[in-house]
């Protein structure tokens, strides 16, 4: 596969040329992360270590799960990595200067210490935190957006940005938790914080990441309006979320309950659009068989995890890591290829810039075919190419 750079036709860049926005943006919220981290360590008091610690521990659960619902069609690692080091770095910074500014100067002048503070944590901070975390999901959509191809993405992203920067901030409660009553209030707060409500801040963000999702793969007004109604959804729950503390046992109960509603609403969505993906799969891909590119059994297993899975394992054992490479490139390429039809479908694609990534999907497709079965495949040209009418409406299979 040595003419073909699949991570950059995947990635849906130009082989040969690094991202790099991508990587200034890595770059920068890895900083970013790391002055949050050593201004807490310096000026935080006591417990850092321990509360460092508490604020890792459920990461690695929280990532796995929000990758689990990925499967289908994995996003980019470093668009990943991105996402959850921008909400534990740059989203995180931002936010204590704002947070801090705004106490300062605007909200306890105006209010005093103690309505001054609620008003911060119920308004302020839920409109700081939301738009400097829904910054880098309109960052993915301006600069990112073929990447986004539904729903499952926006949460992922989205997800993502709130895990690294709930992670930063729980490290922030359990310092002062630790330092206000020692061990036993640090037990009481990471019990709340790490076990009872870990999805609070990815449940805030992910009404971001779907507004996001909307504009990336429907036109009309729509596409301005979603983004904002979900960024004006993300505040009012996290605004909700925090003046509830003031409101005991019953705003908490509230606050809890709606929060499950809408992780149960989540769990739909994601199910709904991976049915949904497996239709465009068997929808799609048939056409291709009369180029040698997929058969039916492909098909087949291209629209189940468990089957994918086992392709993969059954190459690793004809062709250790090499062929397992290349059936994942070509399951991908293949899940991104059914999607590509799909946004020409809808019209959010320029043909040109289809015609351009469809060359490379089959093109990657037919290579890593060859790769693990090490049998050529004909010409991977679809049957229809060259005959698309003008105005370029691709055939619907």
């Amino acid at each position: 596969m040595a003419s073909v750079d699949p991570k950059a036709v995947l990635e849906g860049r130009i082989p040969g040329r690094p991202p790099i926005g991508l990587i200034l943006g890595l770059i920068i919220s890895s900083l970013c992360a790391l002055l949050v981290l050593g201004l807490t360590a310096v000026f935080g008091g006591p417990g850092f270590e321990l509360g460092l610690l508490l604020a890792i521990l459920p990461v690695p659960l929280l990532v796995s799960l929000i990758l689990w619902l990925d499967r289908l069609e994995p996003e980019p690692p470093r668009d990943l990595a991105l996402a959850f080091l921008w909400g534990a770095g740059v989203a995180v910074l931002g936010a204590l200067v704002l947070n801090t500014l705004g106490m300062i100067y605007v909200t306890v002048p105006i209010f005093g210490e103690t309505k001054g503070h609620f008003v911060s944590a119920a308004l302020g901070a839920p409109v700081i935190e939301e738009s400097l975390k829904g910054a880098v999901l309109f960052g993915l959509l301006w600069f990112r957006r073929d990447e986004i191809d539904g729903f499952v993405d926006g949460i992922v992203y989205a997800a993502l940005v709130a895990i690294g920067f709930a992670m930063m901030e729980n490290l922030t409660y359990y310092m002062r938790a630790y330092e206000e009553g020692g061990a036993a209030q640090l037990q009481g707060v990471f019990i709340l914080r790490g076990i009872f409500s870990p999805l609070g801040h990815p449940l805030f963000t992910s009404m971001t990441g779907l507004g996001v999702a909307y504009a990336a793969t429907h036109r009309g007004g729509g596409r301005i309006i979603a983004p904002v109604a979900g960024l004006l959804a993300a505040m009012t729950l996290h605004g909700l979320w925090n003046a509830s503390t003031v409101l005991g046992l019953s705003g908490l109960a509230i606050v809890y309950l709606l929060g499950f509603c809408i992780l149960v609403a989540l769990a739909v969505v994601v199910l709904v659009e991976r049915r949904r993906t497996v239709q465009l799969i068997n929808r799609y891909l048939p056409a291709y068989y009369d180029t040698g590119l997929v058969t039916s059994q492909d098909v087949w297993m291209l629209a189940r995890i468990p089957a994918r899975r086992a392709a993969r394992q059954w190459a690793r054992s004809v062709g250790g890591r090499p062929a397992t490479r290349a059936m994942a490139d070509y399951q991908l390429a293949a899940t991104e290829l059914v999607l590509l039809h799909r946004r020409a479908e809808r019209g959010t694609i320029d043909p040109a810039k289809y015609e351009q990534r469809h060359e490379a999907l089959i093109s990657l497709m037919a290579l890593a075919r060859q790769a693990f079965l090490r049998t050529p495949v004909r010409p991977a040209v679809p049957p229809w190419a060259g005959h698309e009418p003008s105005g370029f409406h691709p055939p619907r299979i």
